[in-house]
């Protein structure tokens, strides 16, 4: 919880001093009694009181007149709402290295069904697009709200050789910048962008990733990658069992030289769980949500029940 005024809270040094002034009063109270020492005509002189109820109600009433002066700090909560407009494209890694099978079914058809997911996080005003890569980039969906044609893409989605990461932020850019290239020509303001890249290999042809980062920064779109597959990994390539494991490295520098986040990913849970993760960090911002009516609320029915209780028990307010 944090507070939008934070200066009212000093306003809390009067209710403790009222607190304190109250105790000093009950304490000279006691001792005033005590001057007496004929106990049976101290009670004669001196009613009934009520004793340890009168203090329940004076505190009661402290209690709502600090939650009031809460109120007057405005005290909010983080709370996470839909972004209202963002352009996310997708790129996902189909070179042959995708067929491994040590993620199952395999690191392709898990990543299908990840990507299908990833889909459906995303809040409908966001608009995707997807990008495949292998030996070269392409954009299969330009950027869009019709999740639908997304979701047949990535189904439909086939394997080719070589791995062109590099090309496939390239690429991505492109696909950003054409749309963002519609919007101006309607005079919208243009949304903010991020790429997200899924891949399990280093960057074999086409531009290399120092082209790709430089690129990606000079645009201020963040790309934030997913490695994916585990360093055992291996292929079966004319009879030849060829090991392909996961670059790492590359990959989190990409992330971390744009601005984007890393994460790896060595089942088709973890990679379901990372796309969540990002679908919500992506797809939700948090703004703060004033919630001093609740604490006006509160105060007032407990400084009310403590002057009801006060004047119930002591016939007086205090």
């Amino acid at each position: 919880m944090t507070f939008q005024s934070p200066w009212w809270l000093l306003a809390l040094l009067v209710v403790a001093l009222l607190v304190a002034v109250y105790v000093v009063l009950q304490l000279r109270r006691t001792a005033y009694a005590a001057r007496f020492t004929n106990v049976a005509l101290l009670g004669s002189l001196v009613p009934k009181r009520p004793g340890w109820k009168r203090h329940l109600a004076f505190g009661l009433v402290a209690l709502g007149l600090a939650t009031l002066v809460v109120s007057l700090a405005v005290p909010s909560t983080e709370v996470r709402v839909p972004r209202e407009r963002a352009t996310v494209v997708m790129a996902v890694d189909v070179s042959l290295s995708m067929e491994a099978q040590d993620v199952e079914p395999t690191r392709f058809q898990a990543m299908q069904r990840a990507a299908t997911e990833f889909v459906d996080v995303l809040p409908e005003r966001i608009n995707l697009g997807l990008v495949t890569f292998a030996g070269t980039a392409t954009t299969v969906v330009p950027p869009t709200t019709d999740r639908g044609q997304v979701a047949i893409a990535i189904e439909n989605l086939e394997l080719a050789e070589a791995t062109a990461i590099g090309e496939a932020v390239f690429t991505s850019l492109s696909a950003i910048e054409n749309f963002q290239a519609s919007l101006e020509s309607t005079g919208e303001e243009l949304p903010p962008a991020r790429i997200v890249l899924l891949s399990d290999g280093t960057n074999t042809v086409g531009r290399d990733d120092t082209q790709a980062i430089e690129a990606a920064r000079a645009a201020g779109v963040p790309v934030s990658t997913i490695a994916f597959g585990t360093d055992y990994g291996t292929l079966d390539i004319d009879g030849e069992r060829v090991p392909v494991p996961v670059d790492r490295a590359a990959l989190e520098a990409i992330a971390d030289q744009t601005g984007g986040s890393y994460s790896e990913a060595a089942s088709a849970a973890e990679l379901e769980e990372v796309y969540s993760d990002l679908g919500s960090q992506i797809g939700y911002t948090t703004e703060p949500q004033d919630i001093s009516p609740w604490f006006v609320r509160a105060g007032v029915l407990v400084v009310l029940v403590g002057a009801v209780l006060s004047l119930f028990w002591t016939n007086r307010l205090v």
